[in-house]
């Protein structure tokens, strides 16, 4: 492979390279002249299936739900529910995934005729997951039908003891599972082990993405009985603001259906028919309709807050309110608990940021500290993953010795299936999760032996990706090629997230003109290159790095190539674009 733009070490410690180079997106045959073409391939598309992603619809990627296992048992048993106006209690997880897997549910058995009530378990009282004794407690009130959301794969006991009581459990989820399976009435995971091969290749969807297809099933299947005869069919595409809120912010990679899933449901939001949803965009104090990063950054992070530091069933009640002084009383709360969660956040991160130096060469970062808040413990690993460059697990430790771990990977490294034989090894009390995020919980005295057993485990894995880690470019521009209608332009080859990532563009080589620190670690710059024209800079959080040191203190006369992903900004009385870095090397 060469090295984009002869950058073999940048500022950053790494090489640059030419994304897709090499590999079989790229057909020397077929050269596009059409950026939004080369994009897509780049990205892995095959030339004949251009078109399908150029404008990923639902109808090009919605596989039959049929296609997965105990899909057809549980769409029967929620339509008996239905017919027969049972109590039915849905069972989600208190992060944004489970709060519209939840709400999805719920509206559409609405819609259905059938008034079905939520149950978020509290974080830290209850921990993640269905526990045995409120799934008994919601059988003593009345309900005869539990569906589970976004967890349940690995609830062995507690399923065993709802069985006891009678009432039928459905599990909808995407989380690791084991080769045996907890007792349910059915269990709809595409990463069951035992499931086809090609269910298997939806193994990237979302909870809430599971959660749509089930509601596919049922809506078909009730067609098929005569249901819809005398009333009108729900609108199931109307619920895809709420799927492609899940899926962005529960990390899903934008892949086949995902980028479908969100394509067409920021087209959903942006109607702002969800009253919920238009309240908390007006909260998150959104100007414009939102776009896919907006979901990650504004909007997930509010619904995230309520299960992380306020009360966990404000997700599931804002997305399925009718009442709109409700939801914008809802909307107020999260976001002054999102402010809250972001001062505790801080703090925790500083005493780990600390901790970290004391890891040596692991594989994992496994830290721990005692009194610290698990709803932000998840945050921080991120924070944590990004800064060592390795995989990260940032554990709450209480005062009875019981530690609460949530842990974030790096691309390469199964850092949920490492969890799961962590358990099976007796290192933990539960655990379970995804290849790029998992969760934990573990007794103190076990903390040093699950970082020795992540370690042996891990290390050839996280050896193997960061040998492999490079800067993937996707164009060079000169500073004028930074505006408004070039990034309109790279917009039409999303949306992008995980698994398809946001352009990155190379632009210089320039000089700075002039660098400052703002925010909080925030490195901002002004740069100007030979064509005259200058662009705007910023890199989050890199102020103390190597790079935010060299561009601070650069002199003029020396020259940069930066990296980043165009952006545009809307603050001043005309859109401007600027550059979000994420890396930079001397060009002389």
């Amino acid at each position: 492979m060469t090295f984009a733009l002869n950058i073999s070490r940048s500022l950053m410690g790494q090489p640059w390279r030419w994304r897709g180079e090499g590999a079989d997106a790229r057909d020397p045959g077929y050269l596009p002249d059409d950026l939004v073409t080369q994009l897509l391939m780049a990205r892995g598309c095959p030339r004949e299936a251009l078109e399908a992603h150029r404008n990923p619809t639902i109808r090009a990627f919605m596989p039959d739900p049929s296609l997965f296992r105990d899909m057809d048992a549980a769409a029967e048993r929620l339509a008996d529910a239905v017919q027969r106006g049972e109590d039915v209690r849905i069972f989600g997880d208190y992060d944004v995934d489970g709060a519209t897997s939840a709400a999805l549910l719920i509206r559409l058995l609405r819609d259905l005729g059938l008034e079905a009530k939520p149950y978020i378990p509290d974080r830290l009282m209850e921990g993640y997951g269905p526990s045995g004794e409120a799934l008994v407690r919601l059988a003593g009130q009345g309900a005869t039908l539990i569906v589970t959301v976004d967890c349940g794969a690995q609830a062995f006991e507690a399923l065993a003891m709802a069985k006891a009581t009678g009432v039928d459990v459905v599990v909808v989820d995407h989380h690791k599972c084991s080769a045996a399976l907890p007792e349910a009435l059915a269990l709809v995971n595409p990463n069951r082990l035992d499931e086809g091969e090609e269910a298997a290749t939806h193994g990237h969807l979302a909870a809430v993405g599971v959660a749509f297809l089930l509601g596919a099933a049922l809506v078909r299947l009730l067609r098929g009985r005569g249901w819809f005869a005398t009333r009108a069919e729900p609108a199931l595409m109307e619920l895809l603001d709420i799927v492609a809120l899940g899926t962005v912010a529960d990390v899903a990679q934008l892949r086949g259906l995902n980028r479908a899933f969100v394509a067409q449901g920021l087209k959903v939001m942006a109607k702002r028919r969800n009253i919920g949803l238009a309240a908390l965009i007006d909260a998150s104090r959104l100007t414009r309709a939102p776009l896919c990063h907006d979901l990650g950054f504004a909007l997930g992070p509010r619904i995230n807050a309520g299960g992380r530091v306020g009360q966990a069933d404000l997700g599931v009640r804002l997305l399925t309110t009718q009442d709109p002084a409700e939801a914008a009383r809802i909307a107020g709360q999260l976001d002054h608990y999102n402010e809250e969660r972001r001062a505790i956040e801080s703090t925790v991160q500083e005493q780990a940021e600390a901790l970290l130096d004391a890891q040596g060469n692991r594989a994992v970062a496994v830290i721990a500290g005692l009194g610290w808040h698990p709803g932000v413990i998840g945050i921080v690993a991120g924070r944590i993953k990004e800064k060592a460059g390795r995989p990260a697990i940032v554990i709450a430790l209480d005062e009875e010795g019981v530690g609460k771990g949530s842990g974030r990977s790096i691309s390469g490294v199964d850092l949920g299936a490492a969890v799961m034989a962590a358990k099976d090894s007796g290192l933990l009390v539960a655990g379970g999760g995804h290849a790029m995020a998992a969760g934990l919980t573990v007794a103190a005295h076990k903390v040093d032996a699950l970082a020795d057993f992540l370690d042996e485990r891990l290390a050839g894995a996280v050896a193997r990706a960061r040998d492999d880690r490079a800067l993937l470019i996707d164009a060079v521009l000169a500073p004028a090629g930074v505006n408004p209608e070039f990034v309109a332009a790279i917009e039409q080859g999303g949306p992008y997230g995980a698994g398809w990532p946001a352009p990155r563009i190379a632009a210089g080589p320039m000089r700075v003109v002039k660098a400052d620190v703002v925010g909080n670690g925030h490195l901002r710059a002004i740069m100007a290159g030979a064509d005259g024209r200058s662009i705007k800079t910023i890199a989050f959080r890199q102020a103390e790095s190597d790079m935010g040191q060299a561009i601070l203190g650069a002199s003029y006369d020396r020259r940069l190539w930066v990296a980043g992903r165009a952006k545009i900004d809307d603050w001043g009385s005309r859109p401007a674009a600027e550059l979000h870095l994420d890396d930079a090397a001397w060009a002389d």
